[in-house]
């Protein structure tokens, strides 16, 4: 029997919702405020994932240019009705006075006949909720069902209109922030599914049923059916979770979940953890026999084993960027380019710092474990004042550390930070005139990050060094809502000058 080790899905990837079709398994995650939308992953075991396409890549689709941090896409849905996939999400707007629509948050629905897309052009659904997920009954009467607790709306046999006004029939346990909803139906129950307590350290699921699809429900009596309650483990913030049966029969549940980093610290942000359901002799159900969140545990049985070959370093050969690739809010397509200058990704660089959230371009891929090294080889010459270009570990517009090639008064290689929105120079090393073409590499040691340029890519100068860096996590963040992770990418700026320049970036390498 082969075992696995949780997080089956490392860094951030939060809300996990899974679908069998046929032997094929495919799962979707939140994106926030990311670009392209929603990822997809598929696999045959349950255990290994591969990232397969997002469901909205169209820019006029999904307008996040705006868009403040940790809001955007929350808590997508997969499900398989009909031979289509259909994908509900919410889309979190901004708070007042920025959202004049008297509306937090809209209902997003998408459908395809290929998992990977192209999905449909989102149709917005009047439903001012969180968490939407599909549920289809025996006599094929469509729900959506979202938080608070378990709230149904019955759509119209194409789920573009309610049919039916909103009705919460379950508000749960009575825990604080009953959301994450989704309904399994099982003999003859209806089994009521919601993620309790908040998406931090007393994350659980928890579990009620009903004989009818609008109640009343009640409660089990085994609840929470996972939850971590040892402080000291590894993983922490488990719950929002949903269930899979395998053609084997074996029960499965997917859950988020945060890997501590040096205390209670979740840098990688929310994750995708996968463990055992079992049913208990009164029909309720219950996840890794109680034990809370496994670290290592038995694979599902009767699965073919099959592995995907990650793609850590990209030389930016290929005509489309690989998709383990999300760019911070929407990119402006005119100022990017792989055929521009071919074997390169070049980057226009942008009138917008990375601490402003109309900058755009910035490109990055998720931090998937506590220590790491990434480099890039840049070719780039500034000649105005803030010009720069290089890499960045990024959480959001107030949180992040940036490494780059600049133009002040002469070249450097300068580290500047950015801790809830303190901004100070953490180091700089001058650069002889003509340099063109440097190496920068973050190489990161849990919250330790060290910052280094080379002229060769052999011989490594630091430049900056943090320690604690506590503000790169959601626990650490205190400027706005905080429900993402660390990214890793390249980004480039023309320091708010008229006449820009471009930045080439000729590889990326991410060794974990």
């Amino acid at each position: 029997m082969s075992t696995y080790r949780n997080p089956i899905v490392r860094g951030f990837y939060p809300d996990p919702s899974v679908v069998r079709v046929g032997d094929d398994y495919y799962m979707v995650n939140s994106s926030f405020q990311y670009f392209p939308a929603i990822p997809i992953h598929h696999s045959k075991d349950l255990v290994h994932w591969e990232l397969i396409g997002h469901v909205i890549t169209e820019n006029d689709y999904l307008p996040l240019n705006e868009t403040s941090d940790s809001h955007g896409i929350w808590a997508p849905d997969i499900s398989y009705f009909n031979g289509e996939f259909y994908v509900f999400a919410t889309m979190r707007l901004n708070d007042p006075p920025e959202n004049n629509t008297g509306k937090l948050r809209q209902t997003l629905f998408m459908k395809s006949k290929n998992p990977e897309g192209p999905y449909s052009k989102p149709v917005v659904l009047d439903i001012d909720c969180i968490d939407p997920s599909h549920f289809v009954d025996d006599d094929g009467t469509h729900y959506c069902v979202t938080a608070p607790g378990i709230t149904i709306t019955k759509l119209t046999d194409d789920c573009e209109a309610i049919a039916e006004p909103t009705t919460l029939v379950w508000p749960g346990t009575g825990l604080r922030c009953a959301e994450g909803p989704h309904i399994l139906k099982k003999d003859g129950w209806y089994y009521a599914i919601l993620a309790e307590g908040g998406t931090g350290f007393g994350h659980q699921i928890s579990v009620g049923r009903a004989k009818n699809v609008m109640g009343p429900y009640e409660s089990s009596p085994h609840n929470p059916a996972l939850k971590q309650t040892d402080p000291g483990a590894e993983i922490q913030r488990s719950g929002h979770g949903d269930l899979v049966l395998t053609q084997t029969g074996e029960w499965w549940v997917t859950y988020l979940c945060g890997r501590m980093n040096e205390g209670r610290c979740t840098t990688l942000g929310r994750e995708t953890s996968l463990d055992k359901v079992t049913w208990t002799e009164d029909g309720w159900f219950i996840v890794n026999e109680g034990k809370g969140p496994s670290v290592e545990n038995e694979a599902p049985a009767g699965l073919p084993w099959t592995e995907y070959e990650e793609k850590n370093f990209d030389d930016f050969d290929d005509d489309k960027l690989s998709l383990e690739w999300e760019f911070v809010r929407n990119p402006r397509n005119d100022k990017i380019s792989l055929t521009k200058n071919k074997g390169y990704f070049t980057i226009e660089a942008g009138e917008y710092d990375l601490c402003e959230r109309k900058s755009y371009n910035t490109l990055v891929r998720r931090e998937t474990e506590l220590s790491y090294t990434f480099s890039t080889k840049l070719e780039f010459e500034p000649f105005a004042s803030g010009q720069q270009a290089g890499i960045t570990c990024y959480y959001g517009i107030n949180n992040y550390i940036k490494c780059c090639m600049t133009y002040d008064d002469g070249l450097k290689i300068r580290v500047y930070e950015n801790r809830n929105s303190e901004k100070s120079v953490m180091g700089e090393v001058s650069l002889k005139e003509g340099t063109k073409t440097v190496y920068l590499k973050v190489r990161v040691i849990k919250q330790t990050r060290e910052f280094f340029y080379s002229l060769d890519n052999e011989t490594w100068i630091l430049v900056g060094r943090a320690e604690r860096c506590y503000f790169l996590c959601d626990e650490g963040v205190i400027v706005g809502k905080h429900h993402t992770g660390t990214f890793v990418g390249i980004y480039a700026y023309n320091g708010g000058n008229e006449k820009t320049v471009d930045a080439k970036f000729d590889w990326v390498d991410y060794k974990a």
